[in-house]
């Protein structure tokens, strides 16, 4: 297995490292960030989502050591560690903050052979390719993408029905909406944001918000004619997405329940999908696994060609399960 680091250790660094050990997939050769190690310990051992770590966590200044794993620690406040140093093969940048092609650019200059973005990138031109699993991350060419996207989590969970959709019924056009989980773009109290809306408290209000779920889906599929927004509501992890699309081709609410079903239990979407077949709130899916989960009942049809389907993720869990994966993926991919 090459050499993985784990760049940025906020929510996503943390749970896909939790997920990357979970199904030893790999060990981080390093983790990076501009606090101290003590702090990033306690948070990855005792998190408010997802509960406490079921093995022993302490740190000292340069290290972590998790149930008996020694990690290197790395401050990174004043510069990137020195990749080739260190004889790191992919950078996993959960920064947030390497959605340009200069800021991920930055660790191939440091001496990483490939990175990837855990966000989606600004422009398809600021990343080599948007990978996701389950979709098209067998298109990956080692020699051609050094820098990968695998966009967000609305992307991952809206991109799975999308491709059902697509290959079974064609899509004209649609519009999505997502009620995501308050995150940390936005603010605990009432004060001045950047954004004027998120200048109310995200645990007190519903709040409309952009998505760039929209612009990651045409990197992907460029023909595809769908757009949305987000309205972040006052929950600590859990998300739906909505999508309304007009199919070319006319069907019927069962017809979409059995696809769905299919889809989900095989290749390449199985593990990727799941599908609900009963009504459940958002707290049903906390720490699932899967990118995308198609709740059954609500899928409606009108006139034949206009269809609603409501997929449930873990913005949190689910996302950086498929961002460990992927990295094991990019750090020794099938040959």
């Amino acid at each position: 297995m090459a050499k993985i680091a784990i760049h940025g250790f906020g929510r996503i660094g943390r749970t896909a490292l939790k997920a990357a050990l979970r199904g030893n997939l790999w060990i981080p050769a390093s983790i990076s960030d501009i606090r101290d190690a003590a702090t990033f310990a306690a948070l990855f051992e005792v998190d408010s989502n997802y509960g406490r770590w079921p093995e022993p966590v302490s740190a000292e200044a340069d290290s972590l050591t998790i149930g008996g794993r020694t990690i290197a620690y790395l401050n990174s406040s004043e510069s990137l560690p020195d990749w080739r140093a260190l004889g790191v093969d992919l950078v996993v940048d959960c920064t947030g903050r390497a959605t340009h092609r200069a800021g991920a650019q930055a660790h191939i200059d440091r001496g990483a052979r490939r990175v990837l973005v855990s966000a989606p990138s600004a422009t398809l031109a600021d990343c080599d390719a948007v990978l996701l699993a389950g979709i098209n991350l067998d298109s990956f060419d080692p020699e051609r993408h050094r820098i990968v996207s695998m966009a967000s989590c609305t992307t991952n969970a809206l991109a799975p029905v999308i491709a059902v959709v697509r290959e079974h019924f064609g899509i004209e056009t649609g519009f999505f909406s997502t009620v995501h989980a308050y995150t940390n773009s936005q603010s605990l109290t009432d004060q001045p944001m950047k954004d004027r809306r998120d200048s109310w408290a995200a645990a007190e209000n519903i709040i409309p918000s952009s998505s760039g779920a929209a612009r990651a889906l045409q990197f992907i599929w460029s023909d595809l004619r769908v757009t949305g927004k987000a309205y972040r509501v006052p929950v600590r992890t859990g998300s739906i997405a909505e999508v309304n699309l007009i199919v070319r081709r006319a069907t019927t609410v069962d017809e979409i329940r059995d696809t769905f079903r299919k889809a989900a239990s095989a290749a390449p979407l199985k593990g990727v999908m799941d599908v609900l077949e009963e009504g459940w709130p958002s707290s049903r899916i906390v720490g699932d696994t899967h990118s995308s989960i198609v709740d059954l009942p609500l899928v409606a049809v009108q006139g034949g060609t206009l269809v609603s389907i409501a997929a449930w993720y873990d913005n949190e869990w689910a996302f950086s399960t498929r961002l460990a994966e992927v990295a094991a993926y990019l750090a020794s991919p099938p040959r």
